[in-house]
């Protein structure tokens, strides 16, 4: 039996989805690169430098989420819900940010956005260090 402070690294989709059914909240590190995550509930997660590269995330519960130095470069966020999450740092080049919900969500000068996105005018807040 694995000790339940053992930290597996988080590369499927179903690992992911179980351990969050059964209360776990760290997937620091995940690496989900093309990942099919839509509609995925995984409000008040740890998804802190994971790779979620080219994962289709559309109408996922991300709120409160920590995606501090996160790839989702080229995701699909289109219809998720990114309220109060963190994106400090945040890799969102080419993401698909169509219709979600990024009102009170935390940024920094370090995080990329698709080019003509304006974090302001989507309700981002940014954070000062």
């Amino acid at each position: 039996m694995p000790e339940p402070d053992s930290q597996e690294p988080i590369n499927t989709v179903a690992t992911l989805v179980e351990r969050y059914a059964t209360g776990k909240r760290d997937f620091s590190r995940a690496e989900l690169g093309n990942a099919d995550l839509q509609g995925v509930n995984l409000k008040g997660s740890d998804l802190s430098y994971a790779d979620l590269s080219e994962a289709n995330l559309s109408d996922a519960n991300l709120r409160g989420t920590d995606l501090s130095f996160t790839d989702l470069s080229q995701a699909n966020l289109n219809n998720a819900d990114l309220r109060g999450a963190l994106l400090i740092s945040a890799n969102l080049r080419l993401a698909n940010l169509a219709g979600a919900n990024l009102e009170k969500a935390d940024y920094d000068h370090n995080t990329h956005f698709p080019q003509d996105f304006d974090p302001v005018k989507a309700g981002l807040q940014i954070k000062q260090r």
